[in-house]
């Protein structure tokens, strides 16, 4: 297949095959921990390599500081307003532009390979997001009891790129897309040895070294097949981690360059790197990661769908043409050199209930949108340290104007997709030290209107602290949680995760007693979320307020209809309430998911026999029965079943098997 590119204004390379196309992600890494960006702690040699022989873009930034709304737009071309996945659970529509579905149109074989289950689509996160792979490489799960989280929720670089080129070996012969996604640099650091050892004083920086490491097992592999020196190569964080830079422990909440600003590193193939000579070139305009698939596209000679709203790169690579050759124009665009870097966060909102951020950068200024708006020359001050919103309040409203009138811009009009209330993929998430609701908290309840659009600059203490109680749970460490969450309780009482982690806890450590008021004051200030109902269901079953917990596990099978494990804990709290034809329907939605539940199948049996229709009844005993050999229950009702029905002798035959396997006399 044959195709043409346009390098310049009277240059046309004629290539005999499209390139083959990998993308690599890195998760959570810093633009300064790269030795190509001006590090000098020797983390990246591998990927300085890569620099050597490639474009580097000095002042790349990310639109958003999470992982999946990052990759949306790494892989959409469109800005987050667009796409509109600002959240973990959010689908990724399925008629934007998509980079895997425009090349396999293309005749591209496509893969993706990903580090995490936070990029899983069948683990509740990142939906749409396989769209147009022929392999998507994840399958993640909830770490089992002592099952490490690299073998659960996440996996190591070096696994990640074992898969992938064990896939290469099927699929030797181009062309191809493949996708490379590490997430090792994402908290909790705890790289492999020997980088454990070496960087034990800075585990980030150990993890940093590893995925260098695991690159350069990559990309040495492809140079061993022959594959490395016509492959366009594309690498990028999509987030960087703020390591206590401006009070945040992590990433998400704030917007300044420690989150935002992104190494981003493009290898063209061999010929279309010479003809225009940007091997080792560094441009210093800002650039987004919008940028990456207008300019991954125009490289391999596809055209790109004009919902795209980045720019190819290209233009800035080519030689300028001599004044005599202006008049011919150039397939390839330059892309605006002082075209601004937007970028936006949902997260405080979404989790919060605090403000969104949003975010321009322009000339030498950064604008931060939020309640107390923020102002900084970033040419004189390169750590954001110094605000001159005040001094400077006619550019700060200037920018302020273009910063909503960019995002109105390039907003879509579609309606926004909802978030799937799954409290599993919520559990999941916590697993990998994020926070999860259910909805949009400024939907939430009077009390927690006090915390309603405050600036997160005045909360991030709260997020730091939540987060690292996420953690300690995950780790099964509730004890430890338990004193920082009554701290943060008593220092800003009406903060509804404190209460509902605190919940947590204490249902894990099964405290019941200590678990019910606890969870009363999250739902009391956070009725949307439907994890602490459903603990508060629980935890009043525990204590025998069977009446008190049958609302509460009520609410949550409304709102999560196919939750099994709600459904099992009503349809008992039914029957202990002598709400029988409740019960029945309950079973009956269990049976539904799980035919072969051995309980519901006992207890709906039971319910049957004791309303008074035994012959309904023998068939769920039965299969009980059979489900578990060993358990004398089931024999006992239906005993009691065929006594009603008047088969006095199987009735005898029952009780004898009963008996048999141990059921007590007075049974």
């Amino acid at each position: 297949m044959a195709y043409v590119v346009w390098l310049g204004a009277s240059t046309l390379a004629a290539v005999a095959a499209p390139p083959n196309v990998i993308l690599i992600t890195l998760d959570t890494a810093r633009a300064d921990r790269m030795g190509f960006l001006g590090s000098k702690l020797g983390l990246t040699p591998n990927l300085d390599t890569l620099a050597r022989e490639s474009v580097v873009f000095t002042h790349a930034y990310s639109q958003v500081p999470l992982t999946a709304p990052s990759h949306a737009t790494i892989l959409t071309g469109t800005y987050p307003q667009f796409h509109q996945v600002n959240d973990f659970q959010v689908p990724l529509a399925q008629d934007l532009p998509y980079a895997p579905a425009i090349l396999r149109a293309r005749g591209y074989h496509t893969s993706a390979f990903v580090g995490a289950m936070v990029l899983d689509p069948h683990a509740g996160f990142a939906r749409g997001f396989d769209r147009g792979f022929d392999t998507y490489d994840a399958g993640f799960h909830q770490a089992h009891a002592g099952e490490d989280r690299y073998h659960s929720t996440e996996r190591r670089g070096g696994e990640v790129v074992a898969h992938a080129l064990a896939w290469l070996n099927q699929h030797p012969q181009g062309p191809f897309f493949m996708w490379l996604h590490l997430y090792d640099a994402h908290d909790p650091y705890d790289p492999p040895e020997p980088y454990k050892i070496k960087y034990a004083a800075a585990p980030y920086d150990g993890e940093i070294a590893y995925v260098d490491s695991a690159v350069g097992k990559f990309l040495s592999d492809l140079r061993t097949r022959g594959l490395y020196d016509g492959a366009l190569i594309a690498v990028m964080a999509d987030h960087g981690e703020a390591l206590g830079d401006h009070g945040e422990d992590t990433h998400g909440f704030f917007l300044y360059d420690e989150t935002i600003h992104v190494p981003l590193v493009i290898k063209l193939s061999r010929a279309a790197s010479a003809q225009t000579d940007s091997a080792g070139k560094k441009i210093e305009n800002q650039v987004g990661l919008v940028d990456v698939l207008p300019t991954i596209l125009q490289a391999a000679g596809i055209a790109v769908p004009q919902e795209v709203q980045g720019e190819s790169l290209l233009g800035m690579l080519i030689p300028k043409p001599a004044p005599a050759e202006s008049a011919e124009a150039s397939a390839v665009p330059d892309a605006s050199p002082d075209r601004p870097a937007y970028a936006e966060t949902d997260y405080p909102q979404n989790t919060y209930g605090w403000s969104p951020l949003r975010a321009l950068r322009t000339g030498k200024y950064l604008y931060i949108k939020a309640p107390r708006q923020e102002l900084y020359d970033q040419s004189a001050d390169p750590k954001a340290e110094h605000d001159l919103s005040s001094a400077s309040a006619a550019v700060t409203s200037t920018l302020a104007g273009q910063l909503d009138a960019f995002r109105q811009k390039t907003s879509s009009s579609r309606e926004a997709p909802k978030s799937a209330v799954d409290p599993e993929a919520q559990a999941k998430l916590a697993a990998l030290g994020y926070v999860a609701t259910d909805s949009n908290p400024s939907k939430a309840g009077a009390a927690s209107a006090k915390e309603r659009g405050a600036d997160p600059k005045d909360k991030i203490e709260i997020g730091n602290l939540i987060h690292r109680t996420y953690l300690l749970i995950e780790d099964q460490r509730y004890q430890e949680a338990v004193p920082l969450l009554r701290q943060l309780i008593a220092k800003e009482p009406d903060t509804p995760l404190a209460y509902a982690q605190l919940g947590q806890c204490f249902v894990s450590l099964k405290d019941y007693p200590q678990a019910v008021p606890v969870l009363r004051k999250a739902v009391e200030l956070r009725p949307d979320m439907t994890l602490p109902h459903f603990q508060l269901g629980v935890a009043l079953l525990e204590t025998k307020d069977i009446a008190g917990a049958v609302p509460e596990l009520e609410m949550v099978v409304a709102r999560v209809p196919r939750w099994e494990e709600a459904h099992l804990l009503l349809q008992m709290a039914y029957a202990q309430t002598d709400r029988m034809p409740e019960a029945i329907k309950e079973c009956e939605k269990v049976l539904e998911f799980d035919p072969d539940h051995y309980g519901t199948n006992l207890l709906l049996g039971r319910v049957l026999e004791l309303t008074g229709k035994p012959a309904a009844a023998l068939p769920r005993l039965k299969k009980a029965a059979a489900l578990d050999p060993k358990a004398p229950e089931p024999h006992m009702f239906l005993a009691e079943a065929y006594v009603q029905l008047g088969r006095k002798t199987d009735a005898a035959r029952e009780r004898a098997a009963a008996k048999r396997l141990g059921a007590r006399d007075e049974e």
